[in-house]
């Protein structure tokens, strides 16, 4: 049986491309709702899992899978129409290179005060930019920082294990 967690999760991932077809052919609010609900079921579905002991080897692959879905869908239209591509492109290749790192350990990494922080600075831009609101470089700019902080953070933790695998 799939726990109320996980499967708040699969409903993250499945409304990404409601938000995508919003993005591009939705009225700009209701992408802006779209994109900030489906970030704040990520508070819902931690919260679920901690409060009936629901914590699984696949809501931990499921939930950061779900957070890079739909931050990497959202940067990678806005790159060239409010977000700078290369910016966009640094995030991308972040997450595709953690997924790949927690894949080659084989081991859960546990998000810690930096991956929590990332991803709150990305919604955060994300949403600044869908919204036109000042300052939205700015915002990026500080998104794309700590992912690449955060990165470094993910590798130094895994290294004896990556290292252990090659």
């Amino acid at each position: 049986m799939v726990s109320a967690a996980n499967q708040v999760t699969l409903a993250r991932i499945g409304l990404i491309p409601v938000f995508l077809i919003a993005l591009v052919a939705g009225p700009r609010w209701l992408a802006i709702v779209l994109y900030t609900v489906i970030a704040l079921t990520d508070l819902i579905d931690g919260y679920l899992a901690r409060k009936f002991k629901a914590v699984s080897r696949a809501g931990a692959v499921l939930d950061p899978l779900a957070d890079k879905l739909l931050v990497c869908a959202a940067l990678l239209f806005l790159a060239n129409k409010g977000v700078e591509p290369w910016m966009a492109y640094v995030i991308v290749a972040r997450e595709f290179l953690v997924t790949g790192l927690r894949a080659l350990v084989e081991k859960v990494i546990v998000a810690n005060v930096w991956g929590k922080g990332k991803t709150l600075a990305q919604n955060v831009a994300v949403v600044w930019v869908l919204a036109g609101l000042p300052f939205a470089y700015e915002a990026m700019l500080v998104a794309t920082v700590l992912t690449v902080v955060s990165g470094v953070v993910y590798f130094w933790v895994a290294r004896r294990q990556l290292w252990a695998q090659l």
